[in-house]
């Protein structure tokens, strides 16, 4: 840094002690500049916490959302994604019906009805990952760059002005001590800086009709993704209340008791079957001692562990797909170290530490619950 670098540095931070511990004045801006202002900041924190929570929204599952934010417009380019990389509850539960309906077989009503259940739960999945691509190009990234660019260009604007406001007041008070073309220098740079900050946030405020196109693509992808829906799910109720007029209508079949075979016993002296009986051996006291002796029970080869913590057991192989999950096969045995949320788990196995989705596990010992507390949390 240069030496008037330096000096110009100086000036600022001497001003600034001034007013924040003399009590000192500095130049006021007006009051339009400071209304402007205003709302530029209540902008940023708005579009800052509803594109957060818009994410919150599509995807509630933690690691579902970090796949979410990583998708950007260089699909675009690639062509249209066919999804977001990460299953949808709907496919999960539509994979388990039918899993289940195929293992019941077409005999059984409900084993149809699950098949049924079970490709509509997947249609359901394939317009859901639809609405988050929608949603995530034609509102989260537009919103997120808005807070890149246009707002962190404001802010700079701002931060520039007021370090040249600082610049300028200290050098004014000391007028007459410092030569009064520095002074003019001074003035004109925080002219300036008033007027591209005014300019920028008088820009972005004029075009907020930008902001209210991006809410409407919002909407009208949910309103698709809910039309999709209701069609689907009213194909669904039809086929089953079909299903259910079929059953009612066929006779229902009694259950029979096959007859029972006689069970031919053979000759009284012969009851054992036709092989002579032996005689019984005499039974002495060591050895009616012997034979009261209870067998010891053998171990089984494949030993659990202690069940003293909260553990669960593995019902499906889980691939992690993301840093931070932890991979396990079927039939291991996780210990729960803590609950991410209503569908995520946290757990450790084989010294590795890492979250994974409930619905693949079975609990065995569940985590204590958290003791509630009273009355409002500290702020």
């Amino acid at each position: 840094m240069s030496v008037a670098g330096l000096k110009k540095q100086f000036y600022k931070a001497s001003q600034l002690v001034s007013e924040k511990v003399g009590g000192a004045e500095g130049t006021k801006l007006d009051d339009d500049f400071k209304e402007m202002e205003k709302k530029v900041d209540v902008t940023s924190k708005a579009v800052t916490e509803v594109l957060a929570r818009t994410i919150e929204y599509l995807q509630p599952n933690p690691a579902s959302r970090a796949k979410l934010t990583m998708l950007n417009t260089v699909s675009k380019i690639r062509g249209q994604v066919k999804n977001p990389g990460y299953p949808q509850s709907e496919g999960l539960l539509g994979e388990c019906m039918i899993r289940h309906g195929k293992e019941l077989g077409g005999e059984s009503n409900f084993g149809d009805a699950l098949l049924d259940a079970g490709e509509s739960m997947k249609r359901l999945a394939e317009v859901k990952d639809s609405l988050d691509i929608e949603v995530k190009q034609n509102f989260i990234d537009p919103l997120q760059n808005l807070c890149d660019k246009d707002l962190k260009e404001i802010q700079h604007h701002l931060k520039k002005l007021e370090g040249r406001r600082l610049d300028f007041d200290y050098k004014k008070k000391r007028q007459g001590k410092i030569p009064d073309e520095e002074l003019r220098q001074a003035m004109e740079k925080f002219e300036e800086s008033k007027e591209v900050a005014e300019t920028s946030m008088h820009n972005l405020l004029e075009t907020d009709i930008e902001q209210v196109s991006q809410l409407s693509a919002l909407v009208d992808a949910q309103l698709d993704y809910h039309r999709q829906a209701v069609q689907i799910l009213d194909e669904l109720a039809d086929k089953l209340k079909r299903r259910m007029r079929e059953a009612s209508s066929r006779p229902k079949r009694e259950y029979k008791p096959k007859p029972r075979e006689p069970l031919d016993l053979g000759e009284p002296e012969q009851s054992n079957g036709g092989f002579p009986c032996a005689t019984a051996p005499k039974i002495t006291a060591s050895s009616s001692f012997r034979s009261s002796d209870k067998p010891t029970r053998t171990p089984s080869s494949r030993s659990m562990p202690p069940l003293d913590q909260p553990s669960c057991k593995a019902l499906y192989d889980f691939e992690p797909e993301n840093d931070g999950e932890l991979g396990f096969h079927e039939g291991d045995i996780i210990t729960l170290t803590n609950q991410i949320d209503e569908n995520w788990y946290e757990g450790m196995l084989h010294g590795q530490s890492g979250f994974f989705p409930l619905s693949y596990v079975e609990v065995l010992v569940p985590l204590p619950q958290r003791p509630r507390l009273h009355g409002p949390l500290p702020q």
